[in-house]
């Protein structure tokens, strides 16, 4: 019996292996293409890198050629250096429409040595104003770093290098609203001065411009809606993200959660008292 188990492990770890390494070659252009900003974009490595840049004439960005139904998405970014105030790198899952549903990273700059702040949002059907900000424990501008969603029809999960950051229940069955149409990925680079650094106080510093954000890991781990695909099929435990495993984080994710919260977490909506004198549903089942 140990002997088949290490079996399946030796297996495990050389599929896993072997899904990293094709993940490194996947080129831009076989899922992706630039949605904005044509000339303020560049390819780098065979098309396993790209520069978005911003100046005052414009930013840019990029998208899926596909809509997705549930998946486990990723993005390796650099975000610009130095000086970024004002500036907002965000890579998210959106669908269209007035009442979309949308899953948001968006970092916002600041002035050279203050600390970027990173921000997720989770829009259902129009609706949105769930912010929650936390302050990183490492440079985003210095390295790459990995950002990833989880989604499946359990929970939505935002992770920081594998490590979870926040947790969105489907909680419908109280009233909640949650994401299930089908959405592309998408990555930008934006002027968000008006509000993105102490709250719109802080303004761009275009004599630093052009700003450049980078960005690599084009494979895309989804469920694609392909011509009349009913999303529902995309709940199917075929996908892996499905399974039970992933409806609920693990003692050692929560561990890891509960730690980001304590540490580094610096605005909740569910503790924003003058915003919602009464706590919005989702935030009293946490």
């Amino acid at each position: 019996m140990e002997y088949y188990s290490f079996l399946l492990g030796l297996l495990a770890f050389f599929l896993l292996g072997r899904l990293f390494a094709s993940a490194d070659i996947v080129e831009f252009d076989e899922n992706y293409e630039i949605t904005w900003g044509y000339d303020h974009v560049l390819l780098f490595n065979q098309g396993r890198e790209v520069q978005l840049s911003m100046d005052i004439s414009s930013g840019a960005g990029f998208g899926s050629k596909l809509r997705y139904g549930s998946g486990f998405f990723h993005m390796r970014i650099k975000l610009p250096p130095k000086d970024s105030a004002g500036v907002v790198t965000a890579f998210y899952l959106t669908s269209q429409g007035d009442k979309h549903d949308e899953l948001d990273f968006e970092f916002l700059g600041n002035r050279e040595g203050k600390p970027i702040t990173l921000q997720t949002n989770v829009f259902a059907d129009g609706v949105g104003n769930r912010e929650q900000r936390i302050l990183l424990w490492f440079d985003p501008a210095a390295n790459f770093h990995t950002y990833q969603i989880l989604w499946n029809q359990h929970q939505i999960v935002f992770y920081v290098d594998d490590v979870p950051i926040r947790v969105f229940k489907n909680n419908k069955n109280i009233g909640v609203g949650y994401p299930s149409q089908a959405m592309q990925v998408e990555a930008s680079l934006w002027d968000g001065d008006s509000w993105a650094t102490d709250g719109g106080k802080t303004k761009t510093n275009w004599s630093m411009a052009p700003f450049k954000a980078h960005f690599q890991g084009f494979d895309i781990g989804g469920c694609p809606i392909i011509q009349n695909t009913n999303v529902q099929e995309c709940y199917s435990p075929k996908y892996w993200w499905n399974s039970e495993k992933y409806w609920k984080l693990d003692s050692k994710q929560q561990i890891e959660l509960e730690n980001v919260r304590n540490k580094y977490m610096s605005y909740d909506y569910c503790s924003d008292r003058p915003r919602y004198p009464v706590p919005p549903p989702e935030c009293l089942l946490q």
